[in-house]
C-alpha cells in the first residue's frame, strides 16, 4: 500500500509503496478485488493439516453428504442487514413545529427523516441507534434505544438522488466550511454543485482533476435513482404532421403482454 516503508531497506514492497511515477506498479481496486477473491478461494481449496489434510470445501461437503449433518445459512433477509455487524451511532431526533420543521436526525451534516419519524413526535429530543453503509450514504436504518426497528431514513434533498461515500461527503463539506457559504436549500444537489466546480477548476489545478476524477469513480459505481413521471406530468403538445396524420383505433392494435422483470440484488451491506 502507498506510504509502506517494508521490513528492511531492500524490501520490494517499499519501492511498490512509492513507484516514482511507474503506473504500471499501482494496484487498481478492481484488481484488488480479484487478488481478495482468489486469497479466499486458494485458501478453501488447500489442505490443512488441521483438518487431516483436506481442503475446508472437502471437510464441508464430508460433514453435508456423508454425515447428513445442515449447514446454517444466512437468511436473505439478513444478509442485506450486514450493517447491524458494525457500532451504531447515537444521534439525537431534532424537529422545529413552530416553522414547519418535522422530526428528522442528523448525520454527518445531511438531514434524514421518513414517513414514520416525521409523524412520531414522541421521539423529539430522544437518541436512536443508526446503523450506515459507509459506501452508500443515501438512507440509513434506524432503531430505537429499546431495539424496535424504526425502519429506513433516507437523506434529504439530492444526497437521497445520487449514490456517495462517506469520504466524498465529508471532501464536499469541507470545500463548503473553507468557502465559507451559506446553508445549501434542500432542494439544491450539493453533489453537482460540487462536480461542476472541480470540472471548472480541473484545467487551473491537479489536484481538482484528481479529485474530479475520484467524485466520478464514486458516482459511476451506482445507478442514479430517478424519479417517474406521475399524472400531473404535461402532455407532449403535437406537431403540425402528427395533426395531420390519421388516427389509429388503439383497441385494433395487438396487445403486447407486460411482463415482469427480474432484478438481481447481491449480498453485503445493501439497505
Amino acid at each position: 500500500m502507498p506510504g509502506y516503508t517494508g521490513s528492511h531497506p531492500r524490501d520490494l514492497r517499499r519501492a511498490l509503496a512509492d513507484p516514482k511515477g511507474k503506473l504500471r506498479l499501482f494496484v487498481s481496486f478492481d484488481e484488488l478485488e480479484e487478488l481478495v477473491e482468489y486469497a479466499i478461494a486458494s485458501y478453501n481449496g488447500t489442505p490443512h493439516a488441521s483438518l487431516n489434510n483436506v481442503t475446508p470445501l472437502e471437510a464441508m461437503e464430508y460433514f453435508i453428504r456423508g454425515k447428513e449433518q445442515l449447514v446454517t445459512w444466512l437468511p436473505e433477509q439478513r444478509r442485506r442487514t450486514l450493517c447491524l455487524m458494525q457500532s451504531a451511532r447515537r444521534c439525537t431526533v431534532r424537529a422545529y413545529l413552530d416553522r414547519g420543521v418535522r422530526p428528522h436526525i442528523n448525520l454527518y451534516g445531511v438531514r434524514y427523516t421518513s414517513n414514520i419519524l416525521a409523524c412520531s413526535t414522541d421521539l423529539i429530543g430522544k437518541s436512536l441507534l443508526i446503523y450506515m453503509n459507509a459506501d452508500d450514504l443515501r438512507c440509513v436504518r434506524a432503531f430505537q434505544p429499546d431495539g424496535v426497528e424504526l425502519g429506513l431514513l433516507e437523506a434529504q434533498g439530492g444526497w437521497g438522488v445520487m449514490r456517495h461515500n462517506l469520504k466524498l461527503r465529508q471532501q464536499i463539506d469541507k470545500e463548503r466550511k473553507d468557502k465559507k457559504r451559506s446553508r445549501v436549500p434542500v432542494e439544491a444537489n450539493p453533489i453537482e454543485e460540487y462536480v461542476h466546480g472541480k470540472l471548472a477548476q480541473a484545467k487551473k489545478t491537479r489536484k481538482a482533476a484528481s479529485e474530479l476524477a475520484e467524485a466520478k469513480r464514486i458516482l459511476s459505481s451506482a445507478p442514479t435513482v430517478r424519479t417517474a413521471v406521475g399524472r400531473g406530468a404535461p402532455a407532449a403538445q403535437p406537431t403540425a404532421n402528427a395533426a395531420a396524420a390519421p388516427t389509429v383505433d388503439k383497441a385494433s392494435e395487438p396487445q403486447t403482454p407486460t411482463r415482469p422483470k427480474k432484478l438481481n440484488i447481491g449480498t453485503g451491506q445493501v439497505f
